[in-house]
């Protein structure tokens, strides 16, 4: 079978942990890139999940982002309801009764 060059550009750094990666697996890059390439051919797809990293929540994010819902729905939502009132407004929306 005729041989290709297939050149790719990437961080040096990145280059030299996977070279050594490579090696400890008792292979070379381009071994490690031809069986990758023989992978993605034989599945017809990339054979490992690509996603994007979970943002980090912290718990002065998910205080900021709950006080932000509570700023909001103190404006869209009126104060001055009794706790009778909002049961009636609840039954209501159950039964159909209530605006939609």
């Amino acid at each position: 079978m005729a041989q290709a060059t297939f050149s790719v550009r990437m961080d040096e750094g990145l280059k030299k942990q996977f070279d050594e990666l490579c090696s400890d697996f008792g292979m070379n890059a381009s071994t490690a890139i031809n069986v990758f390439a023989r992978a993605v051919v034989r599945e017809r797809r990339i054979p490992f999940e690509i996603a994007a990293s979970e943002p980090e929540i912290t718990r002065e994010k998910a205080m900021q982002a709950f006080k932000s819902l509570r700023t909001q729905a103190n404006k869209d939502f009126p104060n001055s309801m009794s706790l009778d009132e909002i049961n009636d407004e609840i039954n209501k929306a159950r039964n159909g009764e209530g605006e939609i």
